[in-house]
């Protein structure tokens, strides 16, 4: 039989290849649920609908749903294009009152003393049309800003509102970060312009300095103080606790400072008590620890005279990236209710051993608040795919490389891929050789290189099934990925994606209905090789590949990459000078959406608007 006639014979048998469609009868919107753990990271705001698109609810009531594809599709016709920043308003409020009524739910539960007031840290998305929303949305519950800078104290005191009756509860204005004599000059000021404003002790030149101007300007301050405390957060952010944290206090210093009230007859001043022991806090362990630590700080401060009133717990609240309900980083195995109930309980039980009264309970929650507010959509231009399509051969004896390649393409099967596999990489390597010792031509060169793929296309298949992977083929389905080439810069869109390796869900929002028969990575359009996205959130662990769809001919492929809300926006560089995207602030109705505000990303004949 000749070479011509047998691969004539093998490929009607050969596995399609993965840029085609094919078993889509078995396959359900369940299935794509499953795939992509919308389930996990998305509920209760994010689904897939009949038609395989992906859809927004409104404020967690499936009633009014939104279908993401068609808003995208729309907002196109209007030329607002991918890439595309969409942030909904309905949201925003559900995530501000769903962290208020948990807190709430604990109070009543526990009979605790106190009450909760919440405050959003604006380092973590200071765009002014959200800020707006957050200061309207949470009115109703007293929920205030936090600032850890001279202009985000500058945003704040524009945001809110101050109330005439001052002995009414009025959202608070903490003040954070590093102080010098005009941001503190601007707080005091804001306290005479009625603002419920408390100026947290940092470092310890700091009192001195508030209490000097406090006197000139005869404005008597509320103070807080941040403690360094030796229980610790866990992840990335672990270290923002402890003797060597960037921020806060010793317990001597403490003591110090205390000492230094009393003296000069303002330890009246001291309310509040802060600490942080990082970002995205996955275990509920660490926050318990702190908690409780916290909870004695506090007690004996107000037992040593201070006018205590407030425990600000910090930030911590994490997000579920990936949809596990684990203590992975990217995830957290606790509820915003057990949040709320811990600390709720733990502040209670401390207070009431030490006989002192129930402190108003601050958060500075903000990713838990933003990140799910914003989706980022962009669309794929193009795909760069593994040739693993069988080549012709010319006549064997000629060419005995080739030959064993085919011959090694043939006896793959169920007991030996893992022998096969390691003997076609010898093989690669040998045709290499030859070829750099001018035995082998480039033609004959790129055909080894087919039969290679072909010979890991047919392992990969085998392989993809099984529960346990030999190690040494456990990078095959990477090495074999496809190149998906996205429409933005992931320096611009999503910095942490590249710089800390932040996990985010990315998906299609639509064609949910069939099959994703391709795997691939996500590369963006910068000339940077860092432009990249190859680690995907998976309830187990991380995968290096992500499933797809192929591209059709004159038909746009959208990917969704989900909440985004948190630091992104702010912190996007201009790395190949790509300018902002287009944004959409969109509300949901029960005909379906409104829009309350676009902003235009930047055109090239303009440049970056940093820039102008």
């Amino acid at each position: 039989m000749s070479i011509e006639s047998k691969l004539s014979k093998l490929n009607v048998g050969l596995v399609p290849k993965q840029g085609r469609e094919d078993g889509q009868q078995s396959w359900t919107i369940e299935d794509s649920k499953r795939l992509y753990g919308i389930h996990g990271w998305g509920e209760p705001y994010f689904s897939i609908n009949s038609a395989g698109h992906v859809t927004v609810s409104d404020q967690g009531n499936m009633v009014n749903s939104l279908d993401l594809f068609e808003l995208v599709e729309s907002l196109s016709k209007r030329n607002i294009r991918p890439p595309l920043l969409i942030r909904f308003s309905d949201i925003l409020q559900d995530r501000i009152e769903r962290l208020n009524n948990c807190f709430i739910q604990a109070i009543a539960r526990y009979n605790y003393g106190g009450k909760y007031q919440g405050v959003f840290p604006i380092k973590c998305n200071q765009h002014r049309h959200l800020i707006k929303e957050l200061v309207r949305y949470g009115k109703s519950c007293h929920f205030g800003l936090e600032a850890g800078s001279k202009p985000e104290l500058m945003i704040a005191l524009a945001a809110l509102e101050t109330e005439p009756n001052r002995d009414k509860l009025q959202p608070l204005l903490i003040c954070n970060g590093y102080k010098d004599r005009e941001y503190i000059e601007t707080a005091l000021l804001a306290m005479g312009l009625g603002h419920k404003l408390i100026i947290v002790i940092e470092q310890p030149e700091e009192l001195s300095l508030t209490l000097e101007i406090s006197r000139q300007l005869d404005i008597k301050p509320i103070l807080g103080v941040r403690a360094k405390l030796n229980s610790r957060g866990v992840g990335r952010w672990g270290n923002s606790t402890g003797d060597h944290a960037k921020f806060g206090l010793s317990i001597p210093q403490i003591l110090k400072m205390l000492q230094k009230l009393e003296t000069v007859g303002m330890l009246d001043c001291l309310q509040l008590l802060h600490f942080h022991i990082g970002s995205q806090i996955s275990a509920i362990a660490a926050i318990k620890d702190a908690i409780i630590e916290a909870s004695q700080i506090y007690v004996q401060l107000a037992q040593m005279g201070a006018n205590m009133q407030y425990l600000d717990v910090g930030g911590g609240l994490a997000v579920d990236y990936n949809g596990s309900k684990t203590n992975l980083s990217a995830s957290k195995n606790y509820s915003m209710q057990d949040y709320a109930n811990d600390i709720v309980t733990q502040v209670k039980d401390g207070c009431d051993r030490g006989q002192v009264n129930a402190p108003i309970l601050v958060s500075e929650s903000g990713r838990a608040i933003i990140a799910h507010q914003s989706v980022l959509i962009f669309d794929v231009l193009d795909t760069n795919d593994i040739d693993y399509d069988l080549p012709t051969l010319i006549a064997p004896e000629k060419l005995p490389v080739l030959t064993n390649f085919w011959e090694t393409y043939q006896s793959i099967n169920e007991t030996n891929y893992q022998e096969t596999y390691h003997d076609a990489i010898q093989l690669k390597e040998k045709a290499l050789s030859l070829f750099n010792s001018g035995y082998l031509s480039l033609r004959e060169r790129s055909r080894a290189e087919q039969l290679y793929w072909a010979c890991c296309h047919k392992i990969a298949l085998i392989i993809q099934n099984k529960d346990d992977v030999p190690e040494d083929l456990a990078d095959l389905a990477t090495n074999m990925a496809s190149i998906y080439y996205a429409n933005l810069s992931i320096f611009k869109s999503v910095p942490d994606s590249w710089a800390i390796q932040q996990l985010f869900p990315i998906m299609p929002i639509h064609r949910l209905d069939k099959k994703p028969t391709a795997k691939g990575i996500l590369v963006d359009l910068t000339c940077d090789s860092d432009g990249r996205v190859d680690r995907f959130i998976d309830r187990q662990d991380v995968k290096q590949v992500l499933e797809l769809h192929p591209l059709k001919d004159q038909q746009s492929y959208y990917l969704g990459m989900f909440l985004v809300g948190a630091y992104q926006e702010i912190m996007g560089n201009l790395h190949n000078l790509f300018g902002s995207t287009n944004v959409a602030q969109i509300q949901i109705t029960s005909h379906g959406y409104q829009i309350e505000h676009i902003v235009q990303g930047d055109a090239i004949a303009q440049g970056p608007h940093h820039l102008a």
